[in-house]
């Protein structure tokens, strides 16, 4: 009896080890995302980068692919999704210029670290997102991480916006689309931004990240880096019927 007793407390203390093991890895790749990745490609915002260093990507992932969490690319998700490539989703979002207390919507939100991240730097986001997948994986995740009331998650479609929530100081498209959609960008406060990523207009060209204004009533946008990541499906326009 005795033995056995030693041994499941033997088990259970290399099961923590193994744990703790890990735990320390993946911050330590938090530690390298940071300093590897986001620091060298101009991202400066102190609480973007307090923010991503603190928060745990993996989490935001199906346990499979929890090991590619800090990987300096996107990660493929189901769905023909993606967890936005680390560089590129904090140079979007230091793009919005977050202030605390501003309402955010986060459209096509995915497994919800944009969003998580976003909170941590003070934004009150509503993040949509319509696949049910993703969905259940952002909601397991922000669960407990973050104060109650921080993020509000709604399973609905992203090309539409959230319009009884209007107006926001800051809209984020996380994906790639062909064009802001006019819905969307009214639902801008006035001198509110937002920003996503432009699908190349012509084949071989580079998608770009822009960020635009609402100003005066009128909506307009400004390229700001080359970069690539998936389209976004709900933004895509219906194939056209083909004779």
């Amino acid at each position: 009896m005795d033995l056995d007793h030693a041994e499941t407390r033997a088990m259970a203390d290399a099961g923590h080890r193994m744990g703790a093991d890990a735990g320390h890895g993946m911050a330590a790749a938090r530690r390298f995302m940071v300093d590897g990745q986001l620091r060298p490609n101009k991202v400066t915002d102190p609480r973007l980068l307090a923010a991503m260093g603190d928060l745990p990507r993996e989490r935001f992932l199906p346990p499979g692919l929890s090991a590619r969490a800090y990987a300096d690319e996107d990660v493929c998700l189901p769905g023909a999704r993606a967890l936005m490539q680390p560089m590129v989703i904090a140079r979007l979002l230091q793009l919005l210029r977050i202030r605390d207390g501003d309402r955010m919507l986060l459209l096509g939100a995915g497994t919800g670290y944009a969003a998580a991240v976003a909170a941590s730097c003070g934004a009150r986001v509503v993040a949509v997102e319509s696949d049910a997948a993703l969905f259940a994986i952002a909601r397991q995740a922000l669960d407990g991480l973050l104060p109650a009331g921080a993020v509000t998650l709604l399973p609905t479609d992203p090309a539409a916006g959230h319009a009884a929530g209007a107006p926001y100081d800051v809209i984020l498209i996380e994906g790639e689309v062909p064009a802001v959609p006019d819905a969307i960008a009214a639902q801008l406060a006035e001198g509110g931004r937002l920003a996503t990523v432009l699908a190349a207009p012509d084949r071989g060209a580079s998608s770009r990240a822009v960020w635009g204004v609402r100003h005066a009533g009128s909506f307009s946008v400004t390229d700001a880096f080359d970069c690539a990541t998936l389209p976004l499906p709900a933004f895509q326009p219906a194939p056209a019927f083909v004779f």
